[in-house]
């Protein structure tokens, strides 16, 4: 799985770019901003890789229930996060958003070299 890796990878390294420069008072909350997009986005990739395998008819069926799976969850995450964790809300927002951003954009790449893969053959 290059893709899970790959977006590890790079949340990881950004955080530490984002901590080194942000500082030691929001390093937690842009950490805790970065794991739940990262979770997510991993789990759902692999989800979807292996729905796409098994059958490729039903690939859009599968995003579309884990769509509805992950409002839920990233509605709890960040309402946890920021009433239980006691995290400072701007940058944990500010990293939550942009890990968000970033990794369903890294997420689109991999999914059009997925079909692309299977046009190629």
């Amino acid at each position: 799985m290059k893709p899970i890796a790959w977006m590890a990878g790079a949340s990881v390294g950004t955080w530490l770019a984002a901590a080194a420069v942000a500082g030691a008072g929001v390093r937690r909350d842009i950490l805790l901003g970065m794991l739940g997009p990262l979770a997510i986005a991993c789990g759902t990739w692999a989800v979807m890789v292996r729905a796409y395998r098994v059958n490729p008819q039903r690939l859009t069926a599968v995003m579309m229930g884990a769509f509805g799976v992950k409002l839920v969850l990233f509605g709890a995450y960040v309402a946890v996060m920021i009433r239980s964790a006691a995290v400072q809300p701007v940058p944990f927002v500010a990293s939550f958003t942009a890990y968000f951003i970033g990794l369903y954009a890294l997420e689109a790449l991999f999914l059009k070299r997925l079909l692309a893969e299977r046009h190629a053959r």
